[in-house]
């Protein structure tokens, strides 16, 4: 998935508001931010294969560290604790570490059958929602907007000019993933989210400020 990532991300908000959109993004998103420093590193391997699924031209050949499920819930509960441990908020920390969690569980709704269970062997997992543009469509928008709209419920001091751009931001990539050309190589897909992931936690950041800030 994509936006049903961020989607998690805004609607964790309603179980704890303490910690920043930003640092829910980043949880929502950890073996994404994991993954291109693995592949640039050669240990993790992508392909651009258009038509491997309707909704993307990657094929994701290997990534048990960052997508496996034990390594989602082992990132996850090391990023959870360090929040908790940073910000004394175990709470914080709990849902921080869900939503890395929550990120397997997402990706195994969308995938077809590359999701790995372990780190080493085991089973590939997947549904394959990704099979389908328009049920993938409608799926991950619905999920956005509840997440959204929860965000905004949790979140009554933030601008909703700054929200409303983020939405925006965030729909139009989402848009030129699923319908713009296919990348040039996996290196630069890597580069880019490697690049992006900071980047979009800076506006997330920026976007949770109270209206005063």
């Amino acid at each position: 998935m994509f936006i049903g990532h961020f989607a998690a991300g805004f609607a964790a908000k309603r179980i704890d508001a303490r910690p920043s959109l930003a640092i829910y993004f980043l949880a929502g998103q950890l073996p994404d931010v994991l993954w291109p420093a693995f592949v640039l590193a050669g240990w993790e391997h992508v392909t651009v294969a258009p038509g491997d699924t309707a909704v993307t031209p990657l094929r994701f050949d290997s990534y048990p560290y960052s997508h496996s499920l034990v390594g989602a819930v082992g990132w996850g509960a090391l990023f959870g604790f360090l929040y908790a441990l940073w910000r004394r908020n175990p709470r914080g920390g709990a849902v921080v570490a869900l939503l890395s969690i929550s990120h397997w569980l997402l990706d195994f709704v969308s995938h077809r059958a590359d999701m790995p269970l372990l780190v080493f062997g085991g089973p590939r997992l997947g549904l394959g929602l990704w099979n389908s543009v328009p049920a993938t469509l409608g799926v991950e928008s619905l999920m956005f907007a509840a997440g959204v709209w929860l965000y905004l419920k949790a979140s009554p001091t933030v601008s909703r000019a700054r929200v409303a751009a983020l939405v925006t931001v965030l729909g139009l990539l989402y848009g030129g993933n699923v319908f713009g050309p296919p990348p040039p190589s996996a290196t630069a897909v890597a580069a880019t989210v490697l690049i992006g992931a900071p980047l979009f936690a800076a506006f997330a950041w920026w976007t949770d400020r109270p209206l005063s800030s």
